[in-house]
This record gives structure tokens, sequence and C-alpha cells, in this order.
């Protein structure tokens, strides 16, 4: 199983029968990932320019650079992030599922063994600095430390489940959190060391730091995108393309014409509830099944 390359055979069974609200530290055997994924391999990918300019970021104390500052002719510049990595930023090295074929397999093996699609990025962050500052995340996350030791300061949920674009830390940001969040002090704090991993909550208030370590950080982060009711009601509502009287066109008189376009919703939502009832929910679950374990999401 890819779930046992990032956590014990405890961690394993808590994700896949309860999905834990709360962050949780695992110690860790090697394995595979160890010997494939090690430091010197992800400064082979820092050194030779292999992971796409896009996939990079760039960032120190919340800040992150404009792009062409690891750039040239568009192109992920090695010597440019170097520089970069010594002068103190994090450097980010986005979706390696995409990059490396073994972690591309441990993805897919992730999908299959849980139905959610996933993603992964490397951090890696000097001693004495900070990359990203107080945010949270829109999904489940193993933070598997590979070098170094990282800090990882937490505070309770501010917002029940966020997901996509809903809550997300930027949109209902206010810059009073950071101040209250400090004068309170984190709700549990974690030193995070080669051989342990962080099974971290979505919406969990996170301020992850090197500040106080004597030697560079690289943790693996595996965002794991949560299935929700949503997802469902989504792929039932799509089902309905294949129905002709949904891809009509609405004329833009009905659009503009509130009166008009209230009836046109009492159709729609008439016409939504009688395809629904006459849906063969077996053969939509098994078909949902399916789906789950094979279709792939493009954002992060």
């Amino acid at each position: 199983m890819s779930l046992n390359l990032l956590l014990p055979e405890p961690g394993v069974t808590a994700l896949l029968t309860s999905w834990p609200d709360k962050p949780c530290v695992y110690e860790r055997e090697a394995g595979e990932l160890d010997r494939v994924i090690t430091p010197e391999s992800i400064d082979r990918y820092l050194e030779t320019g292999c992971v796409p300019a896009d996939e990079i970021a760039v960032v120190s104390d919340g800040t992150a650079l404009h792009p062409d500052r690891h750039r040239t002719a568009g192109r992920t510049d090695p010597a440019k992030l170097r520089s970069l990595y010594e002068d103190g930023h994090t450097i980010r090295l986005g979706n390696l599922q995409r990059v490396v074929p073994f972690l591309a397999d441990v993805s897919r093996g992730i999908q299959q063994e849980t139905g959610y699609s996933n993603y992964l990025h490397a951090f890696v962050t000097p001693p004495g600095r900070q990359g990203l500052l107080h945010h949270w995340d829109q999904q489940m996350a193993v933070i598997v430390q590979i070098a170094g030791i990282k800090r990882w300061q937490l505070w309770r949920p501010m917002f029940p489940s966020p997901m996509r674009e809903y809550q997300e830390s930027f949109r209902v940001w206010d810059p009073g959190f950071i101040p209250l969040w400090e004068a309170a002090g984190p709700d549990l704090e974690v030193d995070l060391r080669p051989g342990q991993s962080l099974l971290l909550p979505r919406g969990w208030v996170h301020n992850p730091h090197t500040l106080d370590a004597q030697a560079r950080s690289i943790p693996l982060t595996f965002a794991i995108r949560e299935r929700t009711p949503l997802w469902i009601a989504e792929k039932l509502v799509g089902g309905v393309i294949e129905k002709d009287s949904f891809r009509r066109v609405i004329l833009p008189g009905d659009i503009i014409t509130g009166q008009r376009l209230s009836a046109r919703v009492r159709d729609v939502r008439q016409a939504l509830i009688e395809h629904l009832a006459g849906l063969d929910v077996n053969d939509f679950a098994r078909s949902l099944s399916r789906t789950a374990i094979s279709e792939k999401e493009y954002t992060t």
C-alpha cells in the first residue's frame, strides 16, 4: 500500500476508517520512499532544473517572489534557485508526482486506496528561516520529514471544513488573526524529525518554520483531497448533460428578465428532480467508485 510508505499501520487505519480531525504525529520505519527520495535527490532536482518553472515557488517570511526571480527565458534556472536559497528563501518544488515516476506511482496508489486524488510538494528551508507564515489548507496533509527538524505551531480551525475556494485562508483573511493566535499561543506544537510523519487535517492553522534549527529542513507534503457530499451532488447533476433538454439554449431574454428566469429555474428544478428520481442508484454508485480511483484533478 502506498499509504504505508507515509504512515505506520495505526496511521493508515485511522485515515481509512475514521479520517481524523486532530493532528497526530507518527513514528514510521524507513522504507522505499526513504531510499528513493533523499536530501541528495531533492538537491539534484534543485541543481538540474528538471522541475518545471511553473511548479516552483520561492518564499520568505510569507512573501512569494515573482517567478522571474528563479527563471531564465521562462525556464527553471538552478543557479538562481541556489542563490535565493543561500539568501534564506524556502524553495517549494511542487507537484512532484508529475515529475518523479516513483512518486507518480505513490500518488496513484494513494488514490486507489482512498478514492481521493492527491498531490505532493517538497519544501527546502534553510536553518533559522521561515517560508510560509500562518495559514490553513483545504485538504488533509500527510507531512513526511526527510531531513532536518521543522517546528509546526498549530491552532484549531477557525472555520469548519474549508474546501476549494470556500473559506480559503486568503479569501477570509483578517490582519488581526495572527496577533490573536500569537497571544493565545498554539494549541499544539510539534518538532517534526526525520522518521516522523504529521497528519494535519484541513482547516488547522499552522505556522511552520526552522527558526530554532541548526540544519535545513526538507519535508514532503502529501495533500489528499477529501471527497465530500458535494462531490456526489456535482456528479449527480453533471449526468444530466446526456439529456437533450438540459443542453438546449436559454434565450438571452429569459436570462435578463427576472420573472422569465424564475420560471426557467422552476422548470429546470423540476426536470432535475425527475431525472434524479429515475436514477438507478446502485448503477450510479458503481460508476462513481470507478471514477473516484481514476479521475485526475490538476488544480492545487
